[in-house]
């Protein structure tokens, strides 16, 4: 069944989240390590949807199992996909981490009918066939890039992900959107901070250039996103969401071109009009 606000909200997510890469190359840019850069991400994106939420008068506290879900997915789900994938780009091109992580909505489909019982029609299935593709072309590949230890980082990433993605699927049936979001964030603040502190990799930005950079990320590539997708979840399930939020390397490579001036190709742009074509497929199943 259709559902076009759900679907434009996680597309927004997933132009949202398409700035992260383009706003983390000018964070590198400024001299500020990974762990400073997670921790400030999501301090920053807590600080913004709880004073958004206390204005409004919406921000509600958890308890008992749901209190330990929302942390979890936030200190142990979101913490370490990301985590993951940034350990990834170590050993592999961008490009490749992007198409290996982009295998997580295939788990997500595979979860949601071992474990949500959502409907997956052929159309999803070819929905999900059709933006994949995309998100190869879009991606690059570069077979001499290739490491196997960088793919299984990488795939360690996507199936962290995908398991984030259907236990927020099943928290949303308790716990709506927004204080779901509320608590995933200063969760996964916590796990860079503490781990910053004992690496001793987190330093403080003393640039405004660099703060402007950090908020961005915090506001614009967090917040915003994690918000979006869940209230988008929560209306067209976690195996169509999932499909959606390809559209993401096409929001990047488009960002990429227009402030860092990135070479765009055909086959770039023939790939991101596959993912759009997938997106818009699933939106009509």
């Amino acid at each position: 069944m259709s559902d076009r606000l759900g679907t434009g909200l996680v597309a927004l997510s997933a132009i949202s989240f398409g700035t992260l890469g383009v706003l983390g190359k000018l964070a590198g840019a400024a001299g500020l390590t990974i762990p400073t850069v997670l921790a400030l991400r999501f301090s920053v994106a807590t600080l913004f949807v709880w004073g958004w939420l206390g204005v409004r008068g919406e921000l509600r506290m958890l308890s008992g199992r749901s209190l330990l879900i929302g942390l979890g997915l936030g200190g142990l789900g979101y913490a370490t996909m990301s985590a993951l994938y940034f350990l990834g780009l170590e050993y592999l091109t961008a490009g490749l981490v992007g198409i290996v992580l982009y295998t997580y909505p295939v788990i997500v489909v595979g979860l949601s009918i071992a474990v949500l019982d959502e409907p997956v029609t052929p159309k999803t299935v070819a929905a999900l066939a059709v933006a994949l593709s995309g998100v190869v072309l879009i991606a690059g590949a570069d077979p001499s890039g290739v490491d196997i230890r960088g793919v299984c980082i990488v795939l360690g990433a996507a199936v962290v992900y995908a398991l984030y993605i259907v236990i927020g699927r099943q928290a949303l049936t308790t716990v709506d959107s927004r204080t779901l979001t509320a608590h995933v964030l200063p969760a996964a603040a916590a796990s860079f901070v503490i781990f910053g502190g004992f690496t001793g990799q987190l330093h403080m930005p003393t640039e405004l250039s660099s703060w402007a950079i950090v908020v961005a990320i915090g506001v614009f590539a967090t917040a915003i996103p994690i918000f979006t997708f869940f209230a988008g979840m929560s209306r067209i399930g976690a195996s169509r969401a999932s499909i959606v939020s390809t559209f993401e390397p096409a929001g990047t490579l488009a960002l990429g071109a227009i402030v860092l001036g990135e070479p765009v190709t055909l086959v770039t742009v023939f790939g991101g009009a596959l993912v759009v074509a997938g997106v818009v497929l699933v939106e009509t199943g």
